[in-house]
């Protein structure tokens, strides 16, 4: 299926059901969230992909974001004095980029194809558990090793084996080559593998720094300019 989104390039990678906080202050994206609070954009949802080029500035062309990027809704809106924003939004549904128009809006819209996830047969119930089992253990391995935070929460036990990769990476300081690898990932079980393999891989290592004596660490909190 075929749709047209605004599309919003980042430095991030927004995964399905993990939330995204933004602050908007380019007159272009101010425009966009005016149009998705009254309504212009349907559904007030729009496209997140993320930028190729950590050094592009002017996004205007397909070659400049990755293929595939993920669609967001706007679930809270705070307008500043000055014009700015603040907004909330949560992570929805994988596509792929088609064509984007750079000319039709003072904001970048997309032709996009809806990229479901590849159904699991009824046979695989027993590698899912595994797998689910497998992952979780690797997530809490992580938050052992990391300084974990007051807000980090394990997804619901009833959090189904395509959704469940997202959320268990959603807190994690994973690389974004690596976060986009999983969004691009359809079929659950290969993406259940992936992040398990690379939790355990961010957790030895936070293991093995922890291990070093050092004058102080400092934490990185990842923002997103627009």
């Amino acid at each position: 299926m075929v749709d047209v989104l605004p599309l919003f390039p980042l430095r991030t990678v927004l995964l399905p059901g993990t939330p995204l906080p933004l602050h908007i202050f380019e007159p272009r994206y101010r425009q966009l969230t005016v149009d998705l609070v009254r309504g212009t954009v349907p559904d007030r949802r729009f496209g997140v992909v993320a930028i190729r080029d950590a050094w592009s500035t002017e996004i205007e062309r397909l070659d400049q974001v990755q293929e595939i990027g993920c669609s967001t809704v706007l679930r809270e809106t705070t307008q500043l004095p000055d014009g700015r924003y603040d907004i909330h939004t949560d992570g929805q549904h994988r596509f792929r980029i088609r064509a984007i128009d750079a000319e039709r809006k003072p904001y970048l819209m997309a032709e996009v194809e809806w990229l479901p996830d590849i159904e699991l047969p009824s046979r695989a119930s027993y590698t899912t558990t595994r797998l689910v089992d497998t992952a979780r253990a690797a997530y809490e391995r992580y938050r052992a090793a990391a300084a974990e935070r007051s807000d980090w929460a394990s997804p619901d036990p009833d959090t189904g084996p395509g959704e469940l990769p997202y959320l268990l990476a959603a807190d994690c300081l994973l690389a974004s080559t690596d976060r986009q690898r999983l969004l691009a990932e359809r079929h659950p079980l290969r993406r259940l593998r992936m992040v398990s393999q690379l939790l355990a891989m961010e957790a030895g290592l936070l293991s093995r720094l922890r291990a070093v004596p050092t004058h102080g660490t400092e934490l990185a909190h990842h923002t997103s300019m627009n």
